[in-house]
């Protein structure tokens, strides 16, 4: 009589699984202003009304508490029971398909252990999913990386049985797209820590490759959305279903693409001006909404496909890698040739016109300033996957970006912690914010030591 039939107790592994990998992509995709702001932060987009997010008030609507509680709540919750029902029921399974199912939940627990680290700095690791436990420690965030590296390289001869196959939403079952996914987010770990700790650097990114990361487009890690609600894209919610016109272009972004004629820029951006005419709105001001360069309308598609991570990201990591001269990797010209040329192959279809983009004098690499060149196309290929945009501006100080017109507020360079954090686990709140420097926007992460 109280069972609730609707309300189930006993959930299985494959419905957690799905369900946490569609709230991660959510949030990752997410430009609501109440849950994720990365695409004002990285400034590839502005407002046109209300400017407190663009301007990096991040305390009016309680950002830092809603990215925080999501991740922890509906991800890293529903991923932990997932691999609990794994191993309860481990004498119904073969043992590699076990280990395989295992290592799909491992790799979205570290891909969003690593999004949380790198937004707040320390955060509650070692006891943050004990229910019983309401006031959990914060764990120092190098000594988070260190695990997490531990994990991926621990996992990378578990992809050999099937794994979860209906319910996996982003390589359908296919365990070798998710070992190279599971390796091309160890070469990421490796790379946060190039100028902080060259040498757990340098044996992330050496395993990493020599197991194998991606190596074309084929094995990006995508989220295919559906075209009717609740399961389609957050930004076709915001752009188009609310029927509110909140945001356009960032001149920042506009800007660049603009003085490089860079031909991303008719996907990137609809030409509501005119064919070939982009303006993006002053960034962190009012802004009109019909005077102004609105997103492309690839991205107002309720079934536009979200990204986790792709190629492109993984040879700019690797042109990073080849010009410190770290993990083995080599002709760091060829790997920035190969970014640049698989984010035209994403966004245009094609390579056509790579060559001659490339030729550019601003675009050209060179050994003698190729963090400025790099940052700035890595920056610009980021566009749909903004987190990594502003880790990019975060690492390298580059591209210059603009200071909001409204407070001129600085960039920020993490997240403060959630206000329920201040008030509820105030004792554990005031040691990690001691240990990281104190709880500030202008705080910089271990990892950004530049």
């Amino acid at each position: 009589m109280n069972e609730n039939p609707k309300d189930p107790s006993d959930v299985p592994a494959s419905f957690l699984f799905s369900s946490a990998s569609k709230e991660l992509m959510d949030q990752v995709t997410n430009l609501n202003v109440n849950r994720n702001i990365f695409r004002f932060v990285s400034q590839y987009l502005t407002s046109t009304t209300y400017t407190q997010e663009p301007n990096f008030n991040l305390t009016d609507r309680n950002i830092p508490e809603s990215h925080f509680l999501i991740l922890y709540r509906d991800v890293l919750i529903d991923l932990q029971d997932a691999a609990m029902t794994v191993e309860a029921n481990e004498e119904l399974l073969p043992e590699d398909e076990v280990q395989a199912r295992l290592a799909q939940i491992k790799v979205l627990e570290v891909y969003t252990w690593q999004y949380l680290v790198d937004t707040f700095g320390d955060v509650p690791y070692t006891e943050a999913l004990d229910t019983e436990n309401n006031l959990p420690v914060y764990d120092d965030a190098l000594s988070i990386y260190e695990q997490l590296i531990t994990d991926l390289t621990e996992i990378n001869d578990d992809f050999s049985g099937s794994g979860f196959t209906g319910q996996d939403l982003i390589f359908d079952g296919d365990m070798g797209k998710w070992q190279k996914f599971s390796n091309s987010l160890l070469l990421r770990l490796g790379m946060r820590l190039t100028e902080s700790n060259p040498d757990l650097a340098n044996s992330a990114i050496t395993a990493a490759v020599a197991n194998g990361v991606m190596t074309s487009n084929e094995d990006n890690a995508l989220f295919t959305y559906l075209d009717s609600p609740p399961n389609t894209n957050p930004l076709w919610e915001d752009l188009v279903q609310s029927g509110r016109s909140d945001y356009v272009a960032a001149n920042t972004i506009v800007d660049y693409m603009n003085d490089l004629e860079d031909p991303r820029r008719t996907v990137y951006f609809d030409e509501n001006l005119g064919e070939g005419t982009f303006s993006g709105g002053t960034y962190g001001a009012s802004n009109s909404f019909s005077q102004y360069t609105h997103i492309g309308s690839e991205f107002r598609e309720p079934t536009h496909t979200g990204i986790l991570m792709d190629y492109t990201e993984v040879e700019f990591l690797l042109t990073e890698a080849a010009a410190r001269n770290i993990g083995g990797v080599t002709n760091p010209e060829e790997h920035y040739e190969n970014a640049i040329s698989a984010s035209f192959e994403y966004w245009l279809g094609s390579t056509e016109g790579v060559d001659a983009y490339l030729a550019q004098s601003d675009v050209a690499y060179s050994s003698s300033n190729w963090e400025e060149i790099v940052a700035q196309q890595f920056w610009i290929a980021m566009f749909d996957n903004a987190f990594q945009g502003w880790y990019v501006w975060r690492k390298f100080d580059a591209p210059t970006l603009n200071i909001p017109t409204v407070t001129e507020n600085p960039i920020p360079l993490r997240f403060t912690y959630p206000i329920r954090e201040q008030n509820l686990n105030s004792a554990n709140y005031e040691a990690a914010s001691d240990a990281i420097g104190g709880d500030s926007q202008q705080t910089p992460l271990f990892w950004d030591v530049n």
